[in-house]
């Protein structure tokens, strides 16, 4: 296979990657990632951000396979990604407690040489419990929340999170098994 680029910072992509004995590179895409307008379907949110991250990464290679991924939250309809500060990790906790809530992440696999892509998206079904006010707080003094969509990580064990239905590494922030399948495609289709 060609040589995999992950366009992505993200230590926890890294972390799921390497344990599943891939070998890649990292370089992360330079494009914004706005907040979403009001009403904004998630799937194609997601979809969009991991395609411009692809586009953008792939644009700086002349070979690879330039492995991209986006993931937020969904609550009643509000996407929930990073939390900008403190407050707003709050109301994200706040919003999510005692509900299901969709974590989304869109795939793309970009061949860089051929210029072909496949992506998909994944849905996975986290249940969030009512959190006491010292559990919330302490969640909150713990920093935990930075960096991840919905204000928590399911990798960090927090015990009012759990995943109801779907892919546990999706949850983290890339679904291994759906990836595995990506690959295996564009292996079949003699992309890599």
């Amino acid at each position: 296979m060609n040589p995999l680029i992950l366009a992505s910072a993200s230590p926890r992509r890294r972390q799921l990657l390497t344990e599943a004995g891939y070998e890649f590179v990292v370089d992360p895409s330079g494009i914004d990632e706005p907040e979403p307008p009001q009403g904004a379907d998630v799937a194609q949110y997601v979809a969009e951000l991991a395609w411009r991250k692809a586009f953008e990464v792939a644009g700086r290679h002349k070979t690879g396979v330039v492995l991209a991924a986006d993931t937020s939250c969904a609550v009643d309809g509000e996407i929930l990604n990073k939390p900008a500060d403190r407050d707003d990790a709050e109301r994200m906790i706040r919003l999510q407690e005692g509900r299901d809530t969709a974590v989304l992440t869109a795939v793309v696999l970009y061949c860089v040489a051929r210029r072909q892509w496949v992506g998909a998206i994944e849905t996975s079904i986290v249940r969030f419990r009512h959190l006491t006010d010292a559990e919330r707080v302490a969640h909150l003094d713990s920093s935990r929340w930075e960096g991840k969509a919905g204000a928590y990580g399911v990798q960090d064990n927090d015990p009012f999170v759990s995943v109801a239905s779907g892919s546990w590494s999706n949850v983290v922030g890339l679904p291994m098994e759906r990836l595995a399948l990506m690959i295996e495609r564009l292996v079949r289709l003699g992309d890599v």
